[in-house]
């Protein structure tokens, strides 16, 4: 029996682990690092160890400080979580070598299945389908094609190549990531499948010889090959779960199989599916499945069972399932930037209608996994998932609605996230009608779009500018019954300047009548290069409050949420949200940054240059690369121009706003 489980990783999917253990009466022990040592999983856990430091490779990618903190607090069996460790023999079989019992597979079938090239070579011998692979890039002569990981999942150390010419820097750029994610930098080739649809199977396996399967998942909404939104048991054509089935029970039982697996395919537009790689961990998305299995199956629960030695419960290979869940991940990012990451403290976290955290629901309803509540702080080392939201419901549609609805009205203030993309997919008429596939996102730049109009914002910014000033009559040490903005002269409006969300200034100008009602207002958008832009539709106040705003516009009342932290001001209304940043009016002086400076958009390392002081380059080409968040993102030319200064070697660390490089235009030469 398992009585005390220390699980080696971090964030939701410790907080997931954790649920299942109190239901269970198993103890818990997280081991974090420095940058995680107030998150919400250490203090869920009964016991917590540090390692130090912060960077992955210096904590939770290190098997001697995991079997340190499982001695040092006493845990009999380590969980892996997924990511880090989770798909690494050594360490699994260090674990066992430990005298500790391991919530995963046994250390030779992940050694099997973690490397990707010896997994298609066994499974193809059991009758699994495979797509051409190569691992000398002189061998290949078709594209396009696409280079691959072999140690390692999750999108990391994946790119998409279509000529000759640009795969040797998608090789090594692969190497370089693949190694820093999973520290291993083998990668191989394979045919890449245009308009593929990525679908996979949960096996599961105990140690009597027994592999099941729990059913399908559609995983085909991807951004840079990594999945955002994952749904079952997926809207395939008659006669295809039954196929994937029996095709994942052969490559579960070719192995011997032991605990939670997936096993992934790609499904090509003319109905052949193909293995892409078999997963030997819990996956992110498993909610889905226990969501959609009608006595609730909690998979978690399954793994320790497993682990203890228990058999599978007897029933049937292809299970029944009940209505349709779909699940988004809701990431610190910002999609329309390039998927830039996006860090700092993340104010307010709450999501209404929540039904369940980490468990199952009977019927119909919202469940949230997350690793974050209000107040945590996101950083630079981890991955950018925050929280994952699912809904289940009778129907795919019915799911759908619910699930756009509810992340809709989220209130995320602080940190950037991917949530508008994912509202505008769900809400896509081609979303709808299951038209998806792995290149969704790429065919459709309008979900890219923020939710909140263009021409919504000067209202929103009028909602931040009404609240602000009901603030400080609430706030204010005398006469705070007179109304905001009083005057002898009553023709005299109040003005509110803040930094609207595309970065553009807006100047909100307004009367207060002497009962408080508006008089009368504007606003002013002033773009970098355009003219300004006066907007002020018809607006009558109904009611002002440091934290709600109501608006009567032309006869329609709209309700606006307004959270301000320092100058930053956070607003929910009827289409969208906005962040804020209010402008002081006397303004300090700021130090002037060279005209062509190239700014570090957040914290991170710098692990290639590309160019040279004095090197001519042309809008587009790349100028370095920075690594944060455990992935490379290339810094571009923004114009043609000389470089003039990159003040930042190789291997230096940045902070956000750093000068990364600077560029001379030719004709200001």
């Amino acid at each position: 029996m398992i009585n005390r489980l220390l699980v080696a990783n971090r964030g939701e999917i410790a907080r997931r682990v954790f649920a299942t253990c109190r239901a269970m009466g198993v103890e818990t022990v997280a081991a974090h690092s420095d940058a995680d040592a107030d998150a919400p999983f250490v203090a869920e856990a009964d016991q917590a160890v540090r390692l130090p430091g912060a960077t992955p490779a210096e904590t939770y990618l290190r098997v001697d400080l995991i079997l340190d903190a499982a001695r040092r607090s006493g845990a009999d069996a380590v969980h892996p979580g997924y990511g880090f460790l989770a798909e690494n023999a050594e360490f699994a079989a260090a674990v066992t070598d430990a005298g500790l019992t391991w919530v995963g597979p046994p250390a030779k079938v992940i050694a099997a299945m973690g490397d990707k090239l010896a997994a298609k070579a066994l499974l193809a011998e059991a009758g699994v389908p495979m797509l051409p692979s190569w691992t000398d890039t002189d061998s290949v002569t078709d594209f396009p094609v696409l280079v691959k990981a072999s140690a390692g999942g999750g999108g990391r150390g994946m790119r998409i190549v279509r000529t000759a010419d640009e795969l040797a820097e998608a090789v090594a750029s692969a190497r370089r990531e693949a190694a820093a994610a999973f520290g291993d930098g083998t990668v191989f080739i394979e045919r890449y499948v245009e308009r593929g649809r990525h679908l996979e199977v949960q096996i599961f396996g105990d140690t009597h010889g027994t592999v099941q399967v729990l059913g399908v998942r559609e995983c085909s909404i991807q951004r840079r090959h990594q999945k955002i939104i994952e749904e079952a048991p997926g809207d395939l054509p008659p006669g295809l779960h039954d196929r994937l089935h029996e095709t994942a029970m052969a490559a579960g039982r070719a192995v011997d199989y032991v605990g939670a697996g997936t096993v992934e395919f790609l499904l090509a537009p003319t109905g052949e599916f193909f293995f892409l790689e078999m997963n030997t961990r819990l996956q992110v998305e498993h909610p889905v499945t226990e969501l959609v299995t009608p006595a609730g199956l909690d998979l978690v629960r399954m793994q320790l069972l497993v682990a203890e030695g228990a058999p599978l419960p007897a029933h049937h290979l292809y299970p029944a399932t009940r209505g349709y869940a779909i699940e988004v991940r809701l990431c610190a990012e910002e999609p329309a930037q390039g998927w830039r990451p996006a860090t700092g403290t993340l104010h307010r976290f709450d999501v209404p209608g929540v039904d369940r955290e980490f468990g199952w629901i009977q019927r119909a309803g919202l469940r949230l996994d997350s690793g974050v509540v209000a107040g945590s702080v996101v950083g630079v080392h981890y991955d950018s998932l925050l929280a994952k939201l699912i809904a289940v419901a009778p129907t795919r549609a019915e799911a759908a609605r619910a699930l756009a609805g509810a992340l809709a009205r989220a209130e995320l203030h602080g940190v950037a996230t991917n949530r508008d993309l994912l509202v505008r997919v769900l809400r896509s008429p081609e979303f709808a009608a299951a038209e998806i596939d792995t290149g969704f996102l790429d065919r459709h730049p309008e979900v890219f779009a923020p939710l909140l109009p263009a021409d919504q914002v000067p209202l929103t910014a009028l909602a931040a500018a009404l609240a602000g000033a009901a603030h400080r009559r609430a706030t204010a040490p005398v006469l705070g019954g007179l109304p905001s903005g009083w005057r002898n002269v009553p023709a005299v409006p109040q003005t509110a300047r803040f930094v609207g969300p595309d970065g553009d200034e807006i100047e909100v100008r307004y009367r207060l009548d002497r009962t408080g009602g508006l008089a009368d207002w504007s606003s002013t958008s002033v773009a970098e290069d355009s003219a300004a832009r006066p907007t002020a539709p018809a607006v009558a106040l109904v009611e002002a409050t440091p934290d709600r705003v109501v608006l009567d516009v032309d006869g329609v009342r709209r309700g606006y949420r307004v959270h301000r932290v320092g100058s930053a001001v956070f607003v929910d209304g009827p289409d969208g949200a906005a962040s804020l940043a209010e402008l002081p009016r006397l303004p300090l002086p700021t130090a002037a940054v060279a005209a062509g400076s190239l700014l570090a958009p957040l914290p991170g390392a710098v692990t290639r240059v590309h160019v040279q002081v004095g090197q001519r380059v042309t809008a587009g080409d790349p100028l370095l690369t920075l690594e944060a968040m455990k992935l490379e993102h290339p810094v571009l030319a923004p114009i043609d121009g000389v470089v003039t200064e990159l003040p930042v070697p190789t291997g230096g660390q940045v902070q956000t706003g750093a000068v990364l490089a600077v560029i001379e235009e030719e004709d200001a030469r």
